[in-house]
């Protein structure tokens, strides 16, 4: 189960060699925003050697590359896709066709180099034409399994300020969840720029979790703990999805089609909301 995943500079090979530790479900190897051009090459192959070398055990690995209006992307792609990380971001993405552009030119780095298995999709959106595209975007190949929202780009080509409230991105994160809900795939909210705000975190990581996101982005280590105990159920909701299910099972053995529990009614919603918590809880095991 994904819930946190921590942005990792590309060119820092201290935090690249440790980026497994730090409790994330999920690492972005980043090749674009924390890398000047002049570091480009550079940053791309002590990536591509930390995934040949490191291992990453225990945590997926994603590799956020340049985006298809630079010189960098197709670079980044041949370097990183025969170290078969588990997915790969990119930013910036506008449209369907976007993402045509990108899959047609990963296929043919991996029959170059006899990849049998595609590597995953998760497009970071983070432009107005890309959020009213997002179904487009999210529907638009099987290799895509999440869409993720950027909200610092973004509200840039807003032209509005970006705030710790968020109201500005209140109807992008809105549109986002949507979209992905309705693809049947997996949606991340934006990362909480304050790193010392921990209660803002968790306040905003709760927001995102009520509105449908599936987890949070991260930019420092120090939110990841938050992040991940947001984005997992509790005991209580664990047992009261145990009791959902338990009486769903009485009320089939006994012909009924509508049962109580708890002076509430239980119908079919709350139902399949019980059983993707038990789904989620034994994902995690015993991490939360």
């Amino acid at each position: 189960m994904r819930r946190s995943m921590l942005f990792m500079p590309g060119n820092n090979s201290g935090m690249l060699l440790n980026a497994d530790a730090l409790g994330a479900d999920s690492v972005i190897l980043d090749l674009e925003d924390a890398v000047s051009p002049q570091e480009k090459d550079s940053a791309r192959i002590l990536v591509r050697n930390a995934l040949k070398y490191l291992g990453y055990k225990g945590c997926e690995v994603i590799i956020r590359i340049n985006s298809i209006d630079t010189d960098f992307w197709k670079k980044d792609l041949d370097e990183i896709l025969p170290m078969k990380p588990d997915m790969i971001m990119p930013p910036k993405v506008c449209s369907g066709m976007d993402i045509k552009v990108i899959e047609n030119y990963m296929g043919e780095v991996e029959r170059k180099h006899n990849i049998e298995k595609k590597t995953s999709l998760i497009p970071l959106i983070e432009t107005a034409l890309g959020v009213e595209n997002a179904f487009e975007i999210a529907s638009s190949s099987k290799r895509i399994k999440a869409i993720f929202l950027g909200g610092e780009d973004l509200t840039a080509d807003l032209r509005c300020k970006r705030t710790k409230q968020g109201d500005e991105i209140f109807y992008s994160r809105g549109r986002m969840v949507m979209a992905a809900r309705a693809a049947g795939i997996d949606v991340y909210d934006t990362p909480f720029t304050d790193v010392e705000d921990e209660e803002g975190l968790r306040t905003d990581a709760e927001f995102a979790k009520s509105l449908g996101f599936t987890g949070k982005a991260c930019i420092s280590p120090r939110h990841v703990q938050a992040v991940n105990e947001v984005f997992s159920p509790t005991l209580e909701e664990i047992e009261y999805a145990k009791e959902v299910m338990d009486i769903i099972q009485v009320a089939k053995e006994q012909g009924k089609g509508a049962i109580s529990l708890r002076g509430k009614m239980i119908d079919a919603p709350i139902v399949e909301r019980a059983r993707q918590t038990l789904e989620a809880a034994k994902a995690l095991g015993g991490a939360f």
